[in-house]
């Protein structure tokens, strides 16, 4: 199914759009056909609270996109890959915490029954994590592991693993805490050709659920702000742009 639907944008910035820093407003865009089907609810889209669009999903403006060489449709950037741990407890524990250690810096003593959230708030009360560095999902230990995955300024790095200490653990059986790298930083995530930057979605367009295509407008020459854009991107991390694509980062 596909779904090209009408869109417009105006010629200044708006509240759609913080990620744009031009002064002047929207530049050079192409008309473009985005494969909906590469997008992911949440992070890409969401569901549409306007009562005009209700049973339509809306896609963020700003997200960074490359082309597939295959079908030559517009799909989420996918530049270097964001490093993922995981953290598992096992020998289920009843009491107790553990610790983590980062680059040299370890957390304060975490519950043996964290939730992702605890655990995020204790990375980011290191001295060498800021808010937005990592995302942390899964859990509640003991039962389930953690997944860590880095962003912000760590995003697209191959960053040291961190280190766990578990003899805080009570209860259980020698109950004891791990960390693994499930996926290294660094290199691109993707051989499609979405590996290459070839701009960003101008403004936020709506669509049926269901849909497989919808019409955007790809921003390939302008000014952005880099901390702005709905999805982590780093342009420091940027191997390679198409012909053409002058983006400037603020």
């Amino acid at each position: 199914m596909n779904d090209f639907q009408p869109y417009s944008y105006t010629d200044s910035v708006t509240a759609d759009r913080p990620w744009l820093a031009s002064l002047v407003g929207v530049q050079d865009t192409n008309t473009i056909t985005l494969d909906l089907t590469k997008f992911s609810e949440g992070s890409h889209y969401v569901t549409s609270a306007n009562p005009m669009l209700q049973g339509r999903n809306v896609m963020k403006s700003g997200i960074p996109l490359g082309r597939v060489t295959a079908s030559g449709l517009y799909a989420p950037y996918s530049g270097p890959r964001s490093e993922v741990q995981t953290v598992t407890i096992t020998g289920g524990p009843t009491g107790g915490s553990y610790t983590l250690t980062f680059s040299g810096q370890t957390t304060t003593a975490i519950p043996y029954n964290a939730t992702a959230a605890q655990v995020k708030t204790a990375l980011e009360a290191l001295s060498n994590v800021n808010p937005g560095d990592v995302v942390v999902s899964g859990g509640p230990h003991p039962g389930t592991a953690i997944v860590v995955t880095f962003g912000g300024q760590y995003l697209g790095e191959d960053v040291g693993q961190m280190t766990a200490s578990g003899t805080n653990l009570t209860g259980g059986t020698t109950p004891a805490v791990t960390v693994a790298t499930t996926t290294a930083g660094g290199g691109a995530s993707a051989t499609d050709g979405t590996e290459v930057l070839h701009g960003f979605l101008v403004d936020s367009i709506s669509f049926n659920p269901g849909s497989t295509k919808a019409a955007g407008a790809l921003l390939w020459h302008g000014e952005v702000f880099a901390d702005q854009c709905p999805t982590p991107f780093d342009p420091t991390d940027v191997a390679s742009t198409a012909p053409g694509v002058n983006i400037h980062y603020r």
